[in-house]
């Protein structure tokens, strides 16, 4: 944004871990943050649905007109979802259908090193439940894996696609061609 790749404005950084470079970046850029842990809740045996709709309520304060989930791995109960209908938007690193969840590029990685696959991706979708990384898909890009890639190798090109294929189509859903 800073650097005019998105005519958007960032309403809010929300994290779930202190440390997270985002909450960092975001403050230097003058852009409201949240740190909202788990931990709270579980230590008071509060439910994950009873921390998505306190979440809920605090991100609603700011009128986002997406929510963005780039390296959140907290999967939401509908009781975040359903106060943004269709407007959350998941960074997923694995293909349509491929590596669900967390550690998808590894689990990918695996594969390749097994035969099993010849190219891993990044899917941008929609979040419409509390299903994981399933949703109408709004953008897919194939990644490469090479016989002399280590996964470290292959996380780093994934993640410099995933930026790409992330401000283009945010750019996309801004615009309203999506």
């Amino acid at each position: 944004i800073r650097a005019r790749l998105l005519e958007a404005e960032v309403v809010l950084v929300v994290s779930n871990r202190k440390a997270a470079f985002g909450l960092e970046r975001a403050q230097k850029a003058g852009i409201p943050t949240l740190y909202f842990p788990l931990k709270p809740y579980r230590d008071a045996d509060r439910s994950r649905a009873e921390y998505d709709a306190d979440l809920a309520q605090k991100v609603r304060e700011y009128k986002p007109d997406y929510i963005v989930l780039a390296g959140w791995m907290h999967i939401f109960s509908n009781n975040f979802v359903k106060h943004f209908p269709y407007r959350i938007v998941n960074l997923h690193p694995a293909l349509p259908g491929q590596f669900p969840g967390k550690d998808s590029i590894a689990e990918a990685f695996a594969a390749y090193q097994r035969g099993e696959i010849k190219k891993t991706g990044i899917m941008i979708h929609l979040a419409p439940d509390e299903r994981v990384d399933v949703g109408p898909v709004l953008a897919t890009v194939d990644v490469p894996i090479y016989p002399s890639d280590t996964l470290e190798m292959l996380q780093n090109r994934i993640h410099q696609a995933e930026h790409r294929l992330l401000i283009q189509t945010l750019d996309r859903l801004i615009r309203g061609d999506e």
